[in-house]
């Protein structure tokens, strides 16, 4: 069977661990090329990470003959620059989160990719993970009946490496990142509710500088309604007193909570009064499961990878939606 030759554009923090070796140890599959400006890095990289060979600009890399699809794992303000380069050159994509600067790139960037009928994948690896599957066929079973309402609530302190106004990390620099730790954060949740409820059709919402410590928005609270009717709340805030991450599906027989983040017990509550808890470890790769779909497809099996660039621009849209008067104000 055929062999996907990947190369990464941007071995950062996130390849490291979460995505980097998921290449290597996915079946059929292989990397065979990593890019970083910093040569050095790109170097280093490889060497740590026994990959053959490395660059310090993207598009040898993407020219590169020997490899078959591209993992873009740069800040969002690259995506879309990085995307139509591989689908002009007729590599497949598969791209890190959230999937563009604005739900109007991530349209771009499919328009691009259909023109060259080249495959679009985005890093959404909670559509793959045991531990959400398991929530997913909790509710297709119909176990806390008929889904009603849905509330999101995530926060957590200040950190001090965003006390540095010179030195701030680009994830909260919005010219970089499209906002701040909401939209790094808060759209791996929203995109799990779209895969498992379907489609958010309207949203109103409030975002605000609370701690005015950098650019981008530390707090954002919202409203919104599915395609289906099930409403939705959410409450995303990053100078709190402590962390706290639960999400609450409710439905007219029982409601499920979980966290989007770590390895928490999922629970669900039954109408009777009955109690159960679920516990399932994410893997030490945590994006291997879904990158074994985008192989799988790449492998000509059609189908399997639930989460698209089509899918993906709907939670950029969400996201839009939530931060377009906090953003027009600037």
């Amino acid at each position: 069977m055929k062999i996907i030759k990947w190369g990464i554009i941007g071995c950062g923090n996130v390849t490291e661990v979460k995505s980097g070796p998921a290449f290597q140890k996915t079946p059929n599959s292989a990397l065979v090329a990593v890019m970083r400006r910093d040569a050095k890095l790109a170097e280093d990289y490889a060497k740590r990470h026994n990959v053959p060979k490395w660059y310090s600009n993207a598009i040898d890399l993407i020219n590169d003959p020997e490899v078959d699809a591209v993992y873009i794992a740069t800040p969002p303000s690259s995506h879309k620059e990085y995307t139509i380069l591989c689908a002009k050159a007729g590599k497949p994509v598969y791209v890190e989160k959230p999937m563009a600067l604005t739900f109007e790139e991530c349209n771009e960037m499919i328009s691009v990719c259909k023109e060259h009928n080249v495959p679009l994948f985005v890093a959404y690896y909670r559509r793959s993970l045991p531990r959400f599957l398991k929530i997913k066929e909790l509710i297709d079973q119909n176990k806390i009946g008929t889904i009603r309402h849905v509330n999101c609530v995530l926060y957590h302190p200040f950190e001090q490496r965003y006390d540095d106004e010179i030195n701030l990390p680009w994830t909260v620099l919005p010219h970089i990142s499209g906002g701040g730790i909401f939209v790094d954060l808060a759209c791996h949740t929203l995109d799990f509710l779209d895969f498992i409820l379907g489609p958010i059709q309207s949203v109103r919402g409030h975002a605000s500088s609370q701690l005015k410590a950098y650019p981008a928005e530390d707090s954002v609270s919202m409203s919104f309604l599915f395609e289906n009717g099930i409403h939705g709340t959410g409450l995303w805030n990053f100078a709190s007193f402590e962390r706290y991450d639960n999400t609450e599906i409710v439905g007219d027989k029982g409601k499920i909570s979980f966290s989007t983040f770590g390895n928490d017990p999922i629970h669900i509550q039954y109408v009777n009064g009955e109690k159960e808890s679920i516990t399932i470890e994410n893997p030490i790769h945590i994006q291997q499961p879904l990158i074994e779909t985008v192989v799988a497809e790449l492998l000509g099996n059609e189908g399997v990878n639930p989460s698209k660039g089509t899918s993906a621009a709907r939670t950029s849209w969400v996201i839009d939606e939530v931060l377009k008067e906090f953003r027009n104000s600037k």
